[in-house]
């Protein structure tokens, strides 16, 4: 429960209110950094306004790179997206299980996400990218609610002149200098070019949007077993203690953020106990 000590690095303003911190921890020597798998969150620290759970949006093959893009919605992740490069923040972590990334290989890969959802999301991708071979189709479907919050824009671009990841993107609206995709990002399942028997679907951003994903990626043949979601809840404590991301008889922190579909399926538009 007792933080360490990272300093920011630095930041990058990656969309309206959202912001790329590069941590680095003060007491850590090459041999102890953190490891972390695609899909864990940290705890983060502003001493003196609160803790508050961030999922780790850098590449896992770069553990020394403490990577977190955070939302500025509330106190404390307000008052970290405040904070100058230099400035000490706590750190804990990692927690958490994540994306299965092992149940991925030899498979079609289809990657849902939506508005911020796309941050846990970016360590998998690396991870995927990196060893390209292992894997069949790769398909990204990305929506946000404005061409402006599309996030990682840069990556983006560069990951779609690879050629051999596919990506669509759609934005809720748009003006008519948009010259993309307009409509919500569940119904781009059903035009994406995947093998829905062979298919492992990772799934993250609001909940409704989620919902309706889980719902498009049925219909096309993606079985249950094969549909995972990382759920975002109010996490307070990170090790089950405090109760406050209780999610039925789950407790988010230690039992996801990642959940096959199927084990919470009844609970998935259940409010928090």
């Amino acid at each position: 429960m007792v933080p360490r000590i990272a300093r920011l690095r630095r930041k990058r303003r990656d969309g309206p209110q959202v912001w790329t911190l590069d941590l680095e921890l003060e007491d850590r020597h090459a041999s102890e950094a953190p490891r972390f798998a695609p899909g864990q969150f940290n705890m983060l620290t502003v001493f003196g306004v609160g803790e508050v759970p961030i999922s780790v949006s850098g590449d896992p093959a770069a553990p020394d790179r403490l990577v977190h893009t955070i939302r500025s919605v509330g106190a404390v992740s307000s008052a970290l997206t405040r904070l100058a490069p230099g400035a000490a923040i706590g750190f804990r972590g990692p927690f958490g299980t994540g994306w299965p990334m092992e149940e991925t290989v030899a498979r079609d890969v289809v990657i849902v996400a939506g508005g911020l959802g796309l941050a846990p999301l970016r360590p998998a991708l690396y991870r995927l990218l990196a060893d390209r071979l292992r894997y069949g189709r790769i398909v990204l479907l990305y929506g946000a609610r404005s061409p402006e919050d599309i996030l990682f824009r840069s990556e983006l671009e560069s990951w779609r002149r690879r050629l051999d990841i596919a990506i669509e993107v759609t934005v809720d609206h748009a003006t008519s200098a948009w010259r993309g995709r307009v409509g919500v990002v569940p119904a781009l399942v059903a035009r994406a070019d995947f093998d829905p028997l062979h298919a492992i679907a990772l799934v993250c951003g609001p909940e409704v949007m989620m919902r309706f994903a889980v719902a498009a990626l049925r219909d096309a043949g993606v079985a249950d077993e094969s549909i995972y979601l990382s759920m975002e809840r109010n996490m307070k404590c990170a090790i089950a203690f405090c109760g406050h991301c209780q999610l039925g008889t789950v407790f988010v922190c230690r039992e996801g953020p990642v959940f096959r579909h199927d084990r919470i399926r009844g609970l998935l538009a259940l409010k928090e106990i």
